[in-house]
């Protein structure tokens, strides 16, 4: 039976699935949930993007970890690789992560149906660089009560936060952008509420659109442009169809390995040890990697014919001065109580916001 209960609780629609992709998945992993014996198991790892270790920093993770996952608990557990979104959309991924034992690779549009509170780590500018986003997440109270939502809500847990490549970065295919006002009348494909409340605040359109479908919205002219970073204007070839690329650095990439609770709890300590090592590794592995890369991937967009814009400090104030506002008023108009937002300011000392 699917775990329909918790977003009832909750209050949420519920999510699209395929029932054949669920049924798979529980299938492939079904005798897991038979006892405590995990010898010789095999778990799907689910993501999106292509296998491509050029083009999809997930993918590098993914590959990463199932290598030192195997290595570390000696074959105990192997995992089954699923890129390119083949079990499913973000928020069917995650029915499956709750009901059958599996890991995914969840973006924020996976996670918010769950705990809406996800959205305050995106505020704008809210990290100055990678070690600023970095003990944020590995360190920060507001993240540990993020993980502990997560797991209490839905009987998942937050196993690692997963740079995609750098900060967001815009692009369209109208103008080039270096400051707000050049957001006027355009219409972006976002991601999520999120990103649509910040392309409002810059007094340009949002609409939600699965990663799947960005290419051919972007070509068609459904949308003018989108927000990424490098990595995934690569990975989904939208060079092709966007002319300019602002490094507004506006916010930190990153995606979130996330496994059902139930399974992770059944491990006895030794081998939920082994995982848990395996985990935090082939995490250090791509955020070493994914920074190294940023520079170069930039470079290979402007090859590509994009027209690079770095905005001036003046123009990032801007951002910021506009960004900042609108989005804290619309993490208000979501009902997210105030202390998520006061204890996410006081991890990244942005306290001063709260005046």
């Amino acid at each position: 039976m699917f775990n329909k209960l918790v977003f009832k609780q909750l209050g949420l629609a519920q999510p699209m699935f395929t029932p054949k992709r669920l049924i798979s998945a529980c299938l492939i992993g079904s005798a897991l949930m038979a006892g405590n014996s995990f010898a010789a198991t095999t778990i799907n790892l689910s993501y999106n993007g292509a296998p491509d270790p050029e083009k999809n920093a997930v993918h590098v993770f993914a590959t990463n970890l199932k290598e030192l996952v195997e290595e570390k608990t000696d074959n105990q557990v192997e995992l089954a690789l699923y890129p390119n979104s083949m079990l499913g959309e973000e928020q069917e991924r995650m029915e499956q992560t709750m009901n059958t034992p599996m890991l995914n690779v969840a973006s924020f549009a996976g996670v918010s149906p769950l705990v809406d509170e996800i959205f305050v780590s995106a505020i704008p500018f809210l990290f100055d660089d990678f070690a600023a986003a970095r003990s944020f997440f590995d360190e920060g109270e507001y993240w540990q009560e993020v993980s502990n939502a997560l797991n209490e809500r839905a009987g998942i847990d937050m196993l690692a936060v997963v740079e995609e490549g750098g900060f967001l970065a815009f692009t369209n295919n109208e103008r080039p952008i270096s400051h707000p006002d050049d957001f006027e009348g355009l219409r972006f494909r976002a991601m999520d509420p999120s990103q649509v409340a910040l392309y409002e605040a810059f007094g340009a359109s949002g609409t939600p659109i699965p990663w799947t479908e960005t290419y051919m919205a972007l070509r068609t002219g459904v949308a003018n442009g989108q927000m990424n970073p490098p990595m995934y204007i690569i990975l989904g070839s939208l060079f092709e169809v966007q002319d300019y690329l602002t490094l507004a650095n506006i916010q930190y990439s990153n995606q979130f390995l996330v496994g059902n609770s139930e399974m992770i709890a059944g491990w006895d300590d030794e081998l939920r040890n082994a995982f848990m090592e395996a985990v935090a590794e082939a995490n250090r592995n791509a955020r070493e990697h994914n920074e190294e890369q940023v520079e170069a991937r930039i470079a290979y967009l402007e090859e590509q014919g994009m027209e690079v814009i770095r905005p001036s400090e003046e123009e990032l104030t801007a951002f910021r001065d506009i960004g900042q506002p609108a989005y804290l008023e619309w993490l208000g108009e979501r009902d997210i109580e105030q202390r998520w937002i006061d204890m996410a300011l006081e991890d990244a000392g942005m306290s001063d916001l709260l005046d």
